[in-house]
């Protein structure tokens, strides 16, 4: 079973959805994919963070949307693993990002800052205390695959090696197309590429693991979801199709190939 008691900076290690309505996606989300929740005061306003949970493990967050996001979408935030995150924000600036938030503590969890690589990007640093972040991965439920989308990859890839130390590896795609894989010590921990439709704004995708791709998202759109891009192949790393959330907040669903 893929327990993750720690992560190597630059790997991504926690997904969050930002919500105008946490009471919906709790529903859709727990519905999708089995989980259950625990629920986290954040202020005496009756605010609160949702955590996902399966098998006993974290999976991932359910926040509400600030104030100044009124009307818009919900969207998935990914975190990358920092081990020094006031270090690796300082050097934010300098390689062309921008700081949005922070650096700050999140009680005794561990401590973050919010940026925006300079293709703008967005995307979280995460410097773990007492929670690393996803403690189960790789499994139907869970996260399985976090995937940066920009216009300019080379703008991009260079920011985060400049500022984490990560690498990058081509790697071929079916039908020719070209795909980027982010790696940390050798391994591929995630991937990068270019926008498939027009008008896609630079982000991170989230992917979560599947038994069966095609049930899955029958069932996603049945619980109020929509169709990104029907499912289809990717011979050797499974079977994938993207969709939209009840509150428009885009994710994927993976399921693994047979072998």
């Amino acid at each position: 079973m893929p327990k993750f008691e720690s992560y190597a900076q630059g790997t991504p290690n926690w997904v969050e959805l930002i919500t105008p309505d946490q009471q919906a996606a709790k529903a859709y989300y727990g519905d999708l994919f089995g989980w259950d929740y625990e629920v986290n005061p954040v202020d005496d306003q009756g605010n609160v963070y949702l955590i996902s949970q399966l098998q006993g493990s974290r999976i991932a967050g359910i926040g509400g949307q600030l104030p100044e996001l009124a009307g818009h979408p919900a969207f998935w935030n990914v975190y990358l693993a920092v081990d020094d995150v006031d270090a690796v924000t300082a050097l934010v600036a300098g390689a062309g990002g921008t700081v949005e938030a922070g650096p700050f503590d999140v009680v005794d969890a561990g401590r973050m800052a919010a940026i925006q690589d300079p293709t703008g990007a967005r995307v979280n640093l995460w410097q773990a205390n007492r929670t690393v972040g996803t403690g189960l991965a790789n499994e139907p439920g869970t996260p399985i695959w976090n995937e940066l989308v920009s216009p300019d990859l080379d703008t991009a890839t260079r920011f985060y090696s400049e500022i984490l130390g990560v690498g990058w590896r081509p790697s071929e795609m079916v039908e020719g197309g070209d795909y980027t894989c982010l790696v940390v010590g050798d391994k591929p921990v995630g991937g990068a590429m270019p926008p498939q439709l027009e008008g896609i704004p630079p982000h991170w995708n989230v992917y979560f693991n599947v038994a069966d791709c095609d049930a899955s998202m029958a069932k996603a759109v049945e619980l109020g979801g929509a169709v990104t891009a029907p499912a289809f192949e990717v011979p050797g790393v499974g079977r994938m199709g993207f969709l939209t959330d009840p509150q428009g907040a885009m994710f994927a669903l993976m399921q693994n190939p047979p072998s």
